[in-house]
């Protein structure tokens, strides 16, 4: 990737398989949003690849964008709709959601007296609960999580980290970037990204 002209990541490989996480470390500026928004297409890359079961992802972007839960700092929330509602339509995309689920998963996020507000009404940190509150009912295999702990409490951190292992545990992968070590139990790689000077 490179931004007039000067690389913004480079040298950069990894590969995931069914079960892991990597957790992407690297102080502010460093390039692990970038690097979260190439892993799910968003960005062009001037080298290199991303795969998806052995295929790039641009040549099967539907069934992709299927398999994959993105999180960033842009939650794609509906401001106009309540908690509840937000949850039911991005979670209701790619799998059926009864209702005792998502209530569910609201209360656990710390969620329940503002999950039928609307979303503008809410504030950055509530809003990004409701976006984590997907995370209980996702049927994606690949998740993006830039900076999930972002104003969460201790118990709301232990409620995405239990979803991160019950997600693990199922087969899935996970990337997250983050500034706080995750649980050991998690067993996460670390991939550190470097500043680097270019003249």
């Amino acid at each position: 990737m490179e931004l007039d002209d000067r690389p913004l990541l480079s040298g950069l490989g990894f590969c995931l398989r069914a079960g892991d996480l990597v957790q992407v470390c690297g102080a502010n500026g460093s390039g692990k949003t970038t690097l979260m928004r190439a892993l799910a297409g968003l960005v062009p890359l001037a080298d290199g690849e991303v795969l998806w079961r052995g295929r790039r992802v641009q040549r099967q972007w539907s069934r992709f964008r299927a398999e994959l839960l993105f999180i960033g700092h842009r939650l794609g929330l509906k401001t106009g709709l309540t908690a509840e509602e937000n949850l039911r339509l991005v979670a209701g995309v790619k799998a059926p959601v009864v209702a005792r689920d998502w209530r569910q998963c609201l209360l656990a996020v710390g969620l329940g007296a503002a999950a039928r507000m609307p979303v503008w009404q809410l504030s950055a940190g509530q809003q990004r609960r409701v976006a984590l509150a997907q995370l209980a009912v996702s049927p994606a295999t690949l998740w993006l999580l830039d900076e999930p702990f972002t104003a969460l409490d201790p118990q709301a951190v232990a409620w995405v980290e239990a979803q991160l292992q019950r997600h693990l545990l199922a087969g899935g992968v996970a990337v997250v970037t983050s500034h706080q070590p995750l649980s050991a139990h998690l067993g996460a790689r670390q991939l550190e990204l470097n500043v680097q000077d270019v003249d």
